[in-house]
Formats: structure tokens, sequence, C-alpha cells
């Protein structure tokens, strides 16, 4: 914010003193004069009209000459005890420019800063720049390898990164958080550059912790890093992004930015469409975070990024050890799943073994069309032809296993999605021909009527995410079914737009409604245990709901709307 302040005081030189009376600078004549004339100095430049005399006896004397007139008699005064004339001297060379506000010495308005040095954030744009100068380098010249990209990562960019790092997540092995961490910040991201820069910097183990992976017992394992350590990959990974975004072909969605789940499943509704079905490998990959190989991860790094900063710190993530019951193991492979960089060198690990192979030697040697629809280690092989999906089914375990990885046989499957031609959805004289369905991200596709009456590829929430999901609603409801009812209700109501944030595309109305009306009915039971005799009447419970109203079922992601707001 800054202050406008009128100060008559501040004035040019000081001009000559006559009949008693001070004068605040050269007449307007002089003043137009000096500008008029534009005398150069010594070196060709022309002279400021602040760097000139002013009204001073010689340049008085001139211009009365010039004139005619007779000049005006100097009165010369002395000082009380002084022996010294109060006439001006001019001095006859330039001395050094005065530090004073700009615009001092014109008599006019000076800006005054109120903030003192009170330390402002950075702006984006410097770093946007310096990301955008990466990519159009990387686009430029795909082979090139960059030696020099540590000297980026400054405290803007860092400060960058931790303005990008959630705050409220679960903390690692210190226990730090990030308000902790923003007590002293300006300190402890300079303490930070300095270790990542000169090589000090040491890679803290991860907190172990596991999540469900399904419906199932089995358990997915992450791995926390600490906050610290969230800001220094956070700031990698944008430092990386612009060099590989040139790079990763555009059947790759997961973990990329202004890309997403949903674009992922509406280019596979395109593809099966303009197919007619045709076949579809599903194809799982086991345990891929944590199988992934590091040597080979390093030869592919090697081909874009050169940087030993850079590279070094990789190494010391992928080398750093995992806490679990105080017990610290260090694993010979894989990235954790958890980490902010754990993504990025996953889509790098799979551009390189699948993507890039599939586009440029699978696909030339087809009889069909093929299409890949990847997002980060879940993927489909979309096929014209039956013999196509074949070869591939029967190359890609060979393929994989050259990298370390391996395909899970229970998971991995050829599905016929031939569009269907009569009623009954089979093939005409086919009765064993009906069209089977496949899951990717969370929903599964299958053939349906429109309401025009043709087939056409519909989608709906997969039954395990179904189930999975009304399971976290019933033992969230188990453990806060004790709390007040505003607060369970606005609760659930943020569970409910979130899963319709996710799950509501066109087609899924009926599964989005079904999920809200056993959201409905599970609140229902638990409200009923707060009752001494265990009961709660469906006529209370509607009274309760039209006080504490749970959302309605809404299709958040619906090509009508994305058709008529193109």
């Amino acid at each position: 914010m800054l202050r406008t302040l009128y100060r008559p005081d501040v004035l040019g030189p000081t001009g000559v003193e006559e009949q008693g009376k001070s004068t605040r600078g050269p007449p307007r004549n002089l003043r137009a004069s000096a500008v008029s004339l534009s005398k150069k100095n010594w070196h060709g430049a022309a002279r400021p009209e602040s760097s000139r005399p002013r009204a001073g006896v010689g340049h008085e004397r001139s211009e009365h000459r010039r004139t005619g007139e007779q000049p005006r008699r100097v009165v010369k005064r002395r000082a009380p005890d002084a022996r010294t004339s109060q006439r001006l001297i001019v001095p006859a060379k330039r001395g050094n420019w005065p530090h004073q506000d700009p615009v001092e010495g014109r008599r006019c308005l000076v800006k005054e800063s109120l903030e003192g040095n009170m330390t402002r954030t950075p702006s984006r744009d410097s770093m946007s720049t310096q990301q955008q100068r990466i990519a159009e380098l990387a686009r430029q010249a795909p082979e090139l390898g960059f030696t020099t990209l540590a000297h980026h990562l400054d405290q803007t960019w860092l400060l960058t990164a931790y303005q990008d790092t959630r705050k409220g997540g679960a903390t690692g092995i210190d226990g730090q958080g990030g308000a902790d961490y923003a007590v002293n910040l300006e300190q402890n991201l300079r303490e930070l550059e300095n270790r990542a820069k000169s090589g000090t910097y040491r890679a803290p183990p991860l907190r172990r912790t596991w999540i469900p992976k399904g419906t199932g017992k089995e358990l997915r394992p992450l791995g926390i890093p600490t906050f610290e350590d969230k800001v220094l990959q956070r700031a990698v990974v944008q430092l990386l992004e612009p060099i590989y975004e040139q790079d990763f072909l555009d059947c790759s969605y997961g973990y990329r930015p202004r890309r997403s789940a949903h674009q992922a499943l509406q280019t596979v509704w395109r593809h099966t469409m303009d197919l007619g079905g045709g076949w579809i490998l599903e194809v799982d990959i086991r345990k891929f975070f944590e199988t992934l190989d590091h040597a080979q991860l390093r030869e592919m790094l090697r081909q874009r990024v050169r940087d030993g900063v850079v590279l070094r710190l990789i190494d010391k993530w992928l080398a750093a050890g995992v806490l679990e019951d105080g017990a610290l193991t260090t694993p010979d492979a894989g990235t954790p799943q958890g980490g902010v960089i754990s993504p990025l060198l996953a889509n790098i690990y799979l551009h390189y073994v699948l993507d890039v192979w599939f586009e440029r030697e699978v696909k030339p040697r087809l009889l069909g069309k093929a299409f890949l629809v990847r997002f980060a280690d879940d993927f489909v092989l979309i096929f014209q032809h039956e013999a196509d999906a074949q070869r591939v089914q029967e190359v890609l375990p060979k393929r994989l296993a050259r990298y370390g990885l391996s395909l899970n046989e229970a998971k991995t499957r050829l599905v016929s999605f031939v569009r269907p031609t009569d009623s009954t959805g089979t093939q005409p004289g086919k009765p064993e021909s009906q069209p089977g369905t496949f899951d990717l991200l969370g929903f599964t596709h299958y053939w349906g009527k429109s309401r025009r009456g043709t087939w056409v590829v519909k989608r709906k929430t997969a039954s395990n995410r179904f189930a999975r999901a009304l399971g976290k609603v019933a033992a969230w409801c188990r453990k806060h079914y004790h709390r007040p009812v505003a607060e369970q209700s606005r609760a659930l109501g943020q569970k409910l737009r979130g899963h319709f944030s996710y799950f509501g595309i066109t087609g899924n109305a009926s599964a989005l409604c079904g999920f809200r009306e056993g959201v409905r009915r599970l609140w229902y039971k638990w409200l009923g245990r707060r009752q001494r005799h265990g009961y709660f009447s469906w006529s209370a419970y509607s009274a309760l709901l039209q006080r504490y109203p749970l959302p309605p079922a809404k299709v958040v992601h619906s090509v009508y709307r994305l058709a008529a707001n193109p």
C-alpha cells in the first residue's frame, strides 16, 4: 500500500537570493530555453535538465544580454557572524546523483511505501516463466539431456512448492505438520536449499501405514514422508514435469496436469463406440509400485535428466528406508505409494516400458485399429480384431518381464465387447455371443439401450467400489452416531457430494440414487441406536430429514451439459 504525501519542502536547486527574496528555481523562460537548447555533454548524450546550472550568475547575464534587458543587481548579504557571500556558487562539474526520490526537485507528489521491510510473497510468474522455457527446450530437442537444472531450485521455487503442498495431510516419522514448518519458514527453506544443492540432504525414512485395497482382506502399503521431504519432492516434480510433459503420449492420463480420470473414461467410450465394441484386453500389473526396478528407472531418467543434484535426490528417495513398528527396512525395488514424486516416476517408467513400445512397435504390426488408455498402472487395450488382441496378450507378459514386472493372471482377461445386433443383446444365430463387461477406474462398462432404442456403451459404478463406499459410510456412522444430528448431517452431505463428484457421470444416475438410499438407511439404523429402546420410527426419521436433508443425487459430469456449453 502506498501513501501519497504532498511535500512542498521538496524543491529543486536553490535559486538566487534577490532583494531579500528567495526564488524557488529559475524563471519559466529560463526553464523553457533550457529544454529547447538541449546541449550535449562530453560523451555526446543529452544533458539532463537537473544537471545543468540553473539561474546562475553567468547564465543569467547571458540571458539578459540576449534579450537586451538590464541585468538585476545581485545583493550580497553577510551572515550575522560570518563574512561569507550568500551568492550561489554553481559547480563546474556535475556531481553524483542524489539518493532521493526520482521525482524529487520538481515540486510534485511523493509516494512513500508503508510496508517497510515486510517480506512479500513472491509471484508464481517467475516460476511459470522458467517452466515454459524448460518446456520449450524439451519440445525443440526431444533427444536433449538437461545437465543444469538444480539452479532453478532457489527459495522462490521452494516457497511455491511449499504453498502447493497439502498442509493437513498425514505426518511422517517426525510428526511435523505444515503449521509447525511454517513457524520459521524462511530459514527452513534456506537450509533446505543449501542441503539439497550441496549434497548433504538425507531423505528420512517413510512411515508405513496400510489401507484397504478392495472389498476383501487385501491391504495396500503406503509410505508417508515428512513434510519437508514432501516440499522438496514437490519442487523436483515441478522441475521435471515441463520436460516429460513434452514426451508423454496422449494415451497417458494419470497424475498429469490438466488431465483426469474422466477424460480417460471418455476416451475409452469414444474408441469403443467408433469401433463398435471390439475386443478389450483388461490388464492388471501385480504390485507395480513395489516391484519397479531401480536400475532400469535410473537409465530411463538419464535419457533426459543429467543434472547430478536432481539425480542424487531421486536416488536418495528410492533408497530411503521404511519404518514400521520400530523396524527399519530398505527396499531393493519399487517406489513407495504416498510419496509426492512416486506418480511421476511411475509415469516415466511405464512411458518407456508400455506407451512407446505399443505406439511405435506394436501398432504398426497389427491388422486393424488398436488403442491404449492408461491411468497410472491401470490400463486397457482396445482392439478391432480378436487375432490382434490374442497376439498382444501373448507378448505382453514377456515385455513386462524384461523390466521386472508381472501380470496378475486372476485380473487380466480378454473380453469380447462387440456391439449386439438384436433386441436380446446377442448377435443373430449366436445366442452365446452376449458381450461381456470390463472395469476401469471404478466403472463397469457394458452395452445398453439408449432412449432412442440404439445400442450404446454405458457405464455404472463397479460393484466392488459401490460396496466399499457404503462400507466406509457404515463405519463412520458406527463411530460417530453419538455426535449431534446437525454435525452428522453435514458430514454425510460432504461424503455424498464427494461420491457424486466422481461417480456422477451420464448414465449412472440409478447407481447414484441407490448409493444415496443406502446412506439414508444406514443413518436411520444408527440413529435408532441412540434411543433407549433401540427403535426410531420412520415418521420421526422423515421429519428429521425435513430439517436436515441429504443432498440429492446429481450427475456432475454430464455429456449433455458439456455439449450445450463447449
